[in-house]
């Protein structure tokens, strides 16, 4: 097969123009069922809608088209397998960290992970040694592991399993992926990296070093994110040297769905297909418009989007540059503020905000006309609403103090108390601002008086925070 095949989509293309009569599910066959939702789907989009049979193969044991489109996933990643993701990658980074550790083993793992990594520890019973990132003094944002940092915890823990690492960070920062992956591999653990915001990485000129050709052992992939496919759908891509394939397709039918959307999978063969062929001109073409938009908005003053001037050859080895980040408290104003502020007052919807900065996802979809509409209104928002010498939380990482394993924490026995007097227990749930995700606390996490200033501000300032039982925060569950 080439790569200018997709042949999940073409199944569904012969499939539609069989005019097959369904008598099995989905009840709405084919859209005729549902004429409102049809309406606004498309009879198109419904067509397809459908489940396995014969000649659409079976995602949980696939034996034809499926197959054949993960095998030319795999070839475009460099990869000896891959996996064809309907749970999102929150459900390929469970798959991995579930397919090398068991009840008991440790894995060496930054504290600033999606907390789909710290779930599938408390899921399993996987005991984290934590590798606290560095933090950057001028953007207060958490940056990549230390390789030095990482080595001394795989001295210091001979006996894990695995080192977990974000490439890149939800803001573009990239660890040294190549030497973390050798100092891993030299003590016979596995390397298991996050690359929700890197499928790009794998096409682009000129980007920072993949998992795969950094020599890690799985990557989990977000296709949706910056490849194009229908959101949910990801990719879980591997080497066959330490982890056998068979295994981990067991691994993830353990959680994936028996009903896999067969929307997200051709979203995600058709995406595969125009990455592989396309995907260089696509990215030239991505990267210099955020080079332009990050070009304006310095010069602006005051906003600092920042890039590969980051680099400093420890923890941070590289920057993705397709990432428009931005910080914006010289302008007096939280990352959030701007962020609500475009949305509110200009219609302009970015991907997040938090304590100190924004961030902008550019893709092939964006035109220099947006970007001007973007650099417009925020010149217009300092110009209306910056104001000087506001005391702003400049920090979006807290080191954690951990008491008890996040499984552990978990299940305990518990009890709710007022978040503000949260000080000195012990947490048994989550806390995190969303995006992106990052836990400010974790199951089994001393609740500092650092943490809990950073909650309370990030409450204050309208960042929505997810995890707690309590969806008003106003109490915390604590372990009693």
């Amino acid at each position: 097969m080439e790569q200018t095949s997709a042949p999940l989509h073409e199944a569904l293309e012969r499939y539609r123009n069989d005019r097959v009569v369904p008598f099995d599910v989905p009840g709405h066959k084919q859209g005729r069922g549902t004429p409102e939702l049809t309406a606004f789907l498309g009879r198109q989009c419904l067509s397809v809608d459908v489940n396995s049979m014969k000649p659409l193969d079976n995602l949980s044991h696939p034996t034809s088209v499926i197959r054949d489109a993960e095998a030319l996933a795999a070839e475009a990643f460099g990869a000896d397998s891959a996996f064809f993701m309907v749970g999102g990658t929150t459900s390929a980074v469970q798959a991995m960290i579930m397919s090398v550790c068991k009840s008991g083993d440790s894995i060496i793992i930054p504290r600033n992970v999606h907390k789909s990594a710290i779930n599938s520890l408390i899921l399993c019973g996987v005991n984290p040694v934590y590798v606290d990132p560095g933090i950057h003094s001028g953007l207060g944002i958490s940056l990549g592991m230390d390789p030095a940092g990482v080595e001394e915890a795989i001295r210091a823990n001979p006996s894990a399993k695995a080192v977990f690492v974000n490439n890149p960070t939800y803001y573009g920062i990239c660890a040294d992926l190549k030497r973390i992956t050798s100092a891993a591999h030299s003590a016979g653990m596995a390397v298991l990296a996050d690359e929700a915001h890197g499928a790009h990485f794998y096409f682009g000129d000129g980007m920072p070093p993949s998992a795969m050709s950094a020599g890690a052992d799985m990557s989990s992939i977000s296709m949706h994110k910056t490849g194009g496919s229908l959101t949910q759908s990801s990719l879980l891509v591997m080497k066959r040297d330490k982890i056998s394939p068979d295994y981990v397709r067991t691994i993830i039918n353990l959680t994936q769905t028996t009903s896999a959307s067969y929307l997200l999978m051709s979203s995600l063969d058709i995406a595969r297909k125009t990455l592989a062929t396309e995907g260089r001109g696509i990215f030239r073409g991505v990267t210099e418009l955020s080079g332009y938009a990050r070009k304006e908005i310095n010069a602006l003053g005051g906003y600092y989007a920042f890039s590969d001037e980051t680099v400093n050859g420890r923890d941070v080895a590289a920057f993705d540059t397709t990432k428009l980040s931005v910080h914006t408290l010289k302008i007096g104003l939280a990352g959030i503020e701007v962020y609500d502020t475009l949305r509110d007052d200009y219609g302009i919807q970015i991907e997040f905000g938090d304590m100190g900065n924004m961030l902008a996802i550019i893709s092939v979809g964006d035109t220099p006309g947006n970007i001007e509409r973007l650099v417009s209104s925020l010149s217009e928002i300092k110009r209306l609403k910056g104001r000087e010498g506001l005391d702003l939380w400049n920090h979006e990482y807290v080191a954690p103090v951990v008491r008890l394993s996040p499984r552990e924490a978990f299940y305990a026995d518990r009890e709710p108390i007022p978040v503000a007097s949260g000080e000195g227990r012990v947490s048994s749930e989550f806390v995190m601002c969303y995006p992106p995700g990052i836990p400010i606390l974790a199951p089994g996490e001393l609740i500092t008086r650092e943490a809990l200033d950073y909650v309370l501000y990030a409450k204050s300032k309208g960042s929505l925070l997810m995890g707690p039982q309590d969806m008003t925060l106003e109490n915390i569950f604590v372990v009693k």
